[in-house]
């Protein structure tokens, strides 16, 4: 009877332990997150499953087209790409991306341009016209989904303090058979 117990209490403490362990990793380390709508097609798809690294901007900042989640609000947190920095000027012209007046390639987009016939995938748009500010703010960024027509981001809730960002996330892990790194 007592090795039974031992046995049971030896169970219970190494259950206790994996909770604990997992509570941590969760906390500080990794968490998983569910893509919830149409913002980052054609490079994300709603129901999506992934992986968010908290720990990758506690050793280093943002970097422009990081894919971010973060908190909008107090019940919902969003998953967009990072395109402007602290103290870049960002502006699209001619469904064109500019910071700082240099042009720069969005290679995810192409799928979507290429299937366009009605006109850009971006609106025009330059950073003040939006925000107010000639440049994204100290602490800030500037973040888009890739699905431009469908997507509430910078351009509708402001510029997101860094301090909202939960972390990047690179890893798709769900469904199963789609498997795979984004960038």
């Amino acid at each position: 009877m007592t090795k039974k117990k031992n046995e049971v209490l030896e169970w219970i403490k190494a259950l206790a332990i994996a909770v604990i362990l997992a509570a941590i990793i969760r906390s500080f380390f990794f968490a998983p997150i569910v893509v919830d709508g149409y913002s980052m097609m054609p490079t994300l798809h709603t129901q999506d499953r992934m992986i968010v690294n908290k720990f990758s901007y506690k050793m280093g900042d943002p970097e422009r087209f990081d894919i971010v989640v973060f908190h909008a609000t107090v019940d919902k947190d969003y998953i967009k790409r990072v395109i402007g920095l602290p103290g870049d000027h960002v502006e699209y012209k001619n469904d064109t991306l500019y910071i700082n007046g240099e042009k720069y390639e969005e290679p995810y987009l192409d799928e979507y341009k290429t299937e366009l016939i009605d006109g850009p995938l971006t609106e025009p748009f330059d950073l003040e016209s939006i925000t107010g500010e000639s440049t994204v703010p100290k602490g800030h960024l500037f973040v888009m989904g890739d699905n431009r027509r469908q997507s509430k981001d910078s351009r509708h809730i402001g510029t997101i303090p860094i301090e909202e960002v939960m972390g990047k996330t690179s890893l798709v892990y769900w469904p199963f058979s789609q498997i795979r790194l984004v960038e």
